[in-house]
């Protein structure tokens, strides 16, 4: 199994849509880049998240069998503010499609690492297909922004030498063809 070079995800994205949209290049003039790059792909988050907010009545714990989903609060639009030592859930802007014999690993971007924003390293198993769920949690005591239609996350792309006798979509995975942000699952 080995990482995956750019003219590798450029065929897969344009002849199979791994990635749609595709963006070629790396976008970086006064954006925090996205797009094709070396050996991944920088991904956007949309202009969609949910945001946890303190305050909620009785609410006392956060349990990912049972979301209390009083303690997510919707927003849309090009900057979405973060509150201090909390968390949002956001989309990719891209969906994805992994082939059979291929991993997804997804990685925070160091521009927002360096500031203390972080995003939940995540697997995309193959054969998995959506939009993906992206966790975002500021660890810092002042409210941090995140900017709509820009990059947020690299997915790294590593193919097997053969396809995986039991894919994702074989499995009928529970976020399987997610097309919004998806909370937990059971």
């Amino acid at each position: 199994m080995g990482l995956k070079p750019d003219h590798w995800i450029r065929e897969m994205s344009l002849q199979q849509e791994m990635i749609t949209p595709f963006t070629d290049v790396q976008v970086r003039n006064g954006v925090i880049s996205y797009g094709l790059s070396s050996y991944g792909y920088d991904i956007r988050v949309a202009d969609e998240f949910k945001v946890f907010t303190s305050g909620v009545g009785d609410l006392s714990v956060v349990d990912p069998k049972h979301l209390d989903t009083r303690a997510l609060a919707d927003f849309q639009g090009a900057v979405c503010i973060v509150p201090p030592n909390s968390f949002a859930l956001a989309r990719s802007l891209e969906y994805i499609r992994m082939p059979r014999n291929v991993s997804g690993l997804v990685l925070g971007k160091s521009t927002y690492a360096r500031c203390g924003i972080v995003t939940n390293f995540t697997p995309l198993e193959p054969g998995w297909h959506g939009y993906i769920t992206i966790e975002i949690s500021n660890t810092t005591p002042l409210p941090a922004k995140i900017y709509a239609n820009e990059g947020i996350a690299q997915v790294l792309f590593f193919e097997g030498d053969t396809p995986c006798e039991v894919s994702y979509a074989d499995k009928a995975g529970k976020y399987q063809g997610q097309t919004g942000i998806v909370l937990p699952r059971l």
